[in-house]
């Protein structure tokens, strides 16, 4: 069975990096953990390493955090179900919110459980995905300031997710703006500008992230070490946190042309192939996971001499001619991941999950966030 190993020492080191990052520039930051996708022996691994409050967009997920770790901070970061709320409560202790008629739901349950449930207000920013109109700020905070037992701790956006639109400081600086606009007219002090992500980590040391902007949340750059802004890694940082294990269940050397006719295939492509190949043969070997459990787009051999040529439901289909691995049946076979490869591998009952070099100390516990 193919399975999928953390590295907690590595994923360690990302942390500290980052940590120290935002340390540097006061901000304060909480970790997006929906990547986990709620499996325990992934979130013990993060909770070994963080003391950071903890995201995540699936409320199953929050509940598992709750159950492991009581006194972890969790933040529910997309707008929540409104009939989902008295469970959003009960499982999150911030949530970020766009929609007036749910956050009154929010502020009915907060009363009938005994607490105060703290929201973010998220503002549309040119992404196109969740928030409310900026023009729109000044009424909507006037009608959410009305209700009981909630607290509003925070503005914030997205950006990126959807369509691509990247953070700068003219979109950040418009935020801070409007954070000062709300204060100056309502007396009250809003926290927090919850306005950065993986994406935003860059324009730190470029000095283009005003210093209002004092709350990050952070997934990806923290797993994968990448510099989402410019498509790279960042230095100092491990890509190689996840590593996916297969085994090889058959080796031969077979034509590199498939004869027949040609129909779509499970995907629904119909893949073309060279002609100057037809009377040619390659060593193929296959591999006991397929598209079920992982996009084979975001995986890569990390040995040399080894091409996937694609793959069906439950078999990955690789050309092992150039194989300086001189592979042979039953061996198992690593390959690097990118965030959707280990989204779907966490996501398949298929693929095991597996913990490596545990044992990390928690540094000195980070002030909570949000």
């Amino acid at each position: 069975m193919s399975y999928i190993t953390l590295n907690t020492q590595k994923l360690a080191k990302n942390y500290d990096f980052l940590n120290h990052l935002f340390s540097s520039h006061k901000i304060e930051w909480a970790v997006v953990a929906k990547l986990l996708c709620g499996n325990e022996t992934f979130l013990k691994s993060l909770l070994s390493v963080t003391d950071n409050d903890i995201c995540d967009s699936r409320l199953s997920n929050l509940r598992k955090i709750k159950e492991l770790s009581p006194e972890t901070k969790t933040v529910y970061i997309k707008p929540p179900a409104k009939r989902l709320a008295e469970s959003i409560v009960k499982y999150a202790d911030v949530s970020f919110n766009s929609e007036l008629e749910t956050i009154k739901a929010l502020s009915e349950e907060a009363f009938k459980q005994k607490k105060i449930h703290r929201i973010v207000i998220m503002i549309e920013m040119g992404e196109l995905r969740e928030g409310i109109m900026a023009d729109s700020l000044p009424d909507f905070y006037a009608e959410v300031l009305k209700l009981p037992n909630i607290e509003v701790s925070g503005i914030g956006t997205n950006l990126k997710c959807l369509n691509g639109i990247l953070p700068d400081r003219g979109k950040l600086s418009q935020l801070v703006a409007y954070r000062r606009n709300a204060q100056q007219r309502f007396k009250k002090e809003i926290p927090y500008i919850s306005a950065g992500s993986s994406v935003t980590i860059p324009l730190l040391s470029k000095g283009n992230v005003p210093e209002e902007i004092n709350h990050f949340r952070v997934g990806e750059s923290l797993f994968f070490g990448t510099d989402v802004f410019n498509d790279t890694v960042l230095k100092g940082m491990h890509q190689d946190v996840f590593t996916l294990t297969a085994e090889v269940i058959e080796i031969i050397e077979k034509p590199m042309v498939p004869t027949g006719k040609v129909g779509k295939n499970l995907t629904g492509d119909s893949p073309e192939y060279d002609e100057k190949d037809r009377d040619k043969t390659s060593v193929r070997a296959i591999v006991d996971l397929g598209v079920l459990d992982i996009d084979i787009k975001q995986v890569y051999p990390l040995h040399e001499g080894i091409e996937i040529l694609g793959a069906s439901s439950d078999m990955m289909i690789l050309n092992i001619t150039d194989d300086t691995k001189n592979l042979k049946v039953g061996d198992e076979l690593n390959f690097g991941v990118r965030y959707l490869a280990v989204l779907r591998a966490m996501n398949s009952d298929y693929v095991d999950k597996k913990i490596i070099n545990t044992g990390k100390i928690k540094n000195t516990p980070v002030k909570a966030v949000v």
